[in-house]
C-alpha cells in the first residue's frame, strides 16, 4: 500500500526519560510508515517502547529527536489529532460519571452536537456490547466494561483512524470476539487502524503488516504472511508398523502419539516430498495439520536472535 498517503510517519525517533545517568531511552531510532486504509499491528514486549510511541504520536510526549507526523502534521500540533480516536492502554474515567455522560464528554470534545450525540450514543453502546448501560455509573463497571466503553469513546465521532494501545487489555474471550468482528467492520469500511497488542492472535487475523518493534527499535516489518512464512509448521499423524524403515533424517523427529506417530514440518521442506518419503515405508492415514501459532513462534525467534546477537 505503498502508493497511499501515509497517516503515521515516524522518522528515526528517539525518546529518551530522565537526566542524567538515570536517563533511559525508550525508543531508539524507530523509523516507519502506516498508509490510509492500512491494519497494522505493533508487536513487543513490556517496555520495548510501544506505548511511548503511541504517546509520542498522540502529542502527549515530546520526542527528544526525531519526526513524527499524523495526516501530514507534526504530532505536537493538535491538529494532528482531530481526526483520530485514540485508546490508551490505561483508562482512567471519573467513577461517578455516567456511560452516557462519557461518550457525550469525547463526543462533544470532537465538535458533535447534543442533538447528533442523541441519535449516535445508543447506537453506539450497543456496538460495543453495552446496551442499555448508559445510565450507569462508571464506578460499576468491570475492567472489561470499561475497556468496552473505552471503545465506544474512540470511535464515537467516527474518526478516520484509530490508534489502540492493548486493544484487548481486560476483555474475556467473547469480548475479544465481538472486538475482532467490530475492527473487521472497520478495515472494510477503510479506516486506518494502528494497534498494539499481546494477543498476536488478533495481529495475525486482522492486519495486512506488522511491526516488531524490541529495546526501542524495529527489528522486524512486513506483511504477516512474509513474517510468518518461515514459521509455519505443519504436524504430521500418521500410523506406521516399522520405524526402523525410516530414513534416519526423518525418524529423528518422530514422536510417538498414542497408536499413531506424528513430526512436525517447516517451511524449509517440501511437504510433498514428505509424504511420500513417509508413503514408500509403509506410513498410512497420513493427516496433516497446521499450527495456527506462527506469529508467535516468530516473534519468539527473533527476539531470541536479536538478544543473542546484540542487534540494538
Amino acid at each position: 500500500m505503498s502508493d497511499t498517503k501515509p497517516v503515521i510517519e515516524v522518522e528515526n525517533l528517539v525518546v529518551e526519560y530522565g537526566r542524567g545517568r538515570k536517563k533511559i531511552r525508550a525508543v531508539n531510532g524507530l523509523s516507519f510508515q502506516v498508509h490510509q486504509g492500512e491494519c497494522v499491528g505493533f508487536i513487543g514486549a513490556n517496555g520495548a517502547g510501544k506505548s511511548t510511541t503511541m504517546k509520542t504520536l498522540m502529542g502527549f510526549i515530546f520526542p527528544t529527536s526525531g519526526i513524527t507526523r499524523v495526516f501530514g502534521e507534526p504530532a505536537t500540533e493538535g491538529k494532528s489529532r482531530q481526526r483520530i480516536g485514540y485508546l490508551p492502554e490505561v483508562a482512567l474515567y471519573y467513577p461517578f460519571m455516567k456511560a452516557r455522560e462519557l461518550l457525550e464528554l469525547y463526543g462533544g470534545l470532537h465538535g458533535l452536537s447534543r442533538s447528533d450525540l442523541k441519535k449516535k450514543i445508543p447506537a453506539m453502546l450497543e456496538k460495543v456490547g453495552l446496551a442499555g448501560r448508559g445510565e450507569i455509573l462508571l464506578k460499576n463497571f468491570s475492567k472489561g466494561m470499561q475497556q468496552r466503553l473505552g471503545i465506544a469513546q474512540s470511535l464515537i465521532a467516527e474518526p478516520e483512524a484509530l490508534f489502540f494501545d492493548e486493544l484487548s487489555s481486560g476483555l474475556d474471550p467473547i469480548g475479544r470476539y465481538e472486538l475482532r468482528d467490530l475492527l473487521m467492520e472497520l478495515k472494510e469500511q477503510g479506516r486506518t487502524i494502528f494497534f498494539s497488542s499481546h494477543e498476536l492472535s488478533e495481529v495475525e487475523s486482522l492486519c495486512d503488516r506488522a511491526l516488531i518493534i524490541h529495546r526501542g527499535q524495529a527489528i522486524r516489518e512486513g506483511t504477516v504472511e512474509e513474517l510468518i512464512q518461515s514459521s509455519r509448521t505443519i504436524d504430521l499423524h500418521f500410523t506406521l508398523n516399522d520405524l526402523s524403515k525410516v530414513s534416519e533424517s526423518l525418524r529423528s523427529r518422530i514422536q510417538p502419539d498414542g497408536a499413531r506417530f506424528h513430526m512436525t514440518t517447516d517451511a524449509s521442506e517440501s511437504l510433498a516430498d514428505v509424504v511420500a518419503q513417509l508413503a514408500q515405508v509403509g506410513a498410512q492415514n497420513i493427516r496433516p495439520e497446521v499450527k495456527n501459532n506462527a506469529l508467535e513462534e516468530y516473534y519468539m525467534r527473533i527476539v531470541r536472535e536479536t538478544e543473542t546477537h546484540n542487534d540494538f
